[in-house]
């Protein structure tokens, strides 16, 4: 059975995103990386899904919902740079905003939903998702008041969703795809 997990996207990816004019349409690839600017998607294999959240105003959105093809360089990414100076994904350059020039950055090729920022979280869902380690152990999210989210720290990372939790995103995305 697949995995799903979630990402938060940061205000700059977003407003590169929108400054890009890639609103409307799906991403294929999203960047993992070493640095904690770009969480490792280290858990993620084919078939998990990944949902990007954003929180603007204390809401969380549901940005894209991500089908993992792969985590392999591809003929897409272009060639592998030479120098410090050459880019590290030519071939992504139009989505170079999701993390191609992050420290160790590698490719994940997905299928995704189009990015949108117009798929609030309801409150009381918000205050009901969970994550679950690799040990099993789970955990919600803090900083929750009235259906809000005060403070986006539990949000910062790459985590895995616990099955219910991930039910209820899928629903909500299948909900409102258009």
């Amino acid at each position: 059975m697949p995995d799903a997990f979630t990402v938060l996207w940061t205000h700059d990816t977003c407003r590169y995103l929108r400054k890009a004019a890639r609103v409307g349409e799906r991403p294929p690839v999203a960047f993992s990386g070493v640095h904690s600017s770009l969480p490792a998607w280290s858990g993620a294999r084919a078939g998990d899904e990944v949902y990007a959240l954003h929180v603007n105003k204390c809401i969380v959105h549901v940005v894209s919902r991500m089908r993992v093809l792969d985590t392999e360089r591809r003929d897409c990414c272009g060639a592998a740079p030479a120098t410090w100076q050459d880019p590290a994904f030519p071939g992504h350059d139009d989505w170079s905003m999701l993390g191609a020039g992050g420290c160790g950055a590698a490719p994940v090729h997905v299928d995704a939903t189009p990015v949108r920022f117009d798929v609030p979280v309801p409150g009381d869902l918000l205050a009901e998702l969970t994550w679950r380690n690799r040990r099993g152990k789970t955990r919600g999210l803090k900083y929750v008041v009235d259906g809000r989210l005060q403070h986006s720290i539990s949000l910062q990372g790459f985590y895995r969703l616990t099955p219910e939790s991930a039910e209820a995103l899928a629903d909500l995305v299948g909900s409102t795809v258009s």
